[in-house]
């Protein structure tokens, strides 16, 4: 009975962990609608947003691959 319960908390922290990855692709969506709406707005500045822009998305990016690290983590750690 105990070993159901400890695996059901793993399936649960697992999931949760995974929230994280939800809110990179919120990130990186606002990130490239912002860089977008400025580059339309002054095509001048294209090279400077589509930099910050693609450094943005690589943080995001970054965020929910350590989630997806620690979901794994927590579903397949030996106990």
């Amino acid at each position: 009975m105990e070993g159901n319960i400890v695996e059901a908390a793993r399936f649960i922290g697992a999931g949760l962990a995974m929230i994280a990855a939800a809110g990179a692709g919120v990130g990186i969506g606002l990130s490239v609608q912002g860089a977008l709406t400025g580059m339309a707005r002054n095509p001048d500045t294209y090279g400077n947003l589509l930099t910050n822009m693609i450094l943005g998305i690589a943080f995001s990016e970054a965020i929910a691959i350590y989630a997806l690290v620690i979901a794994f983590l927590m579903l397949f750690k030996v106990v």
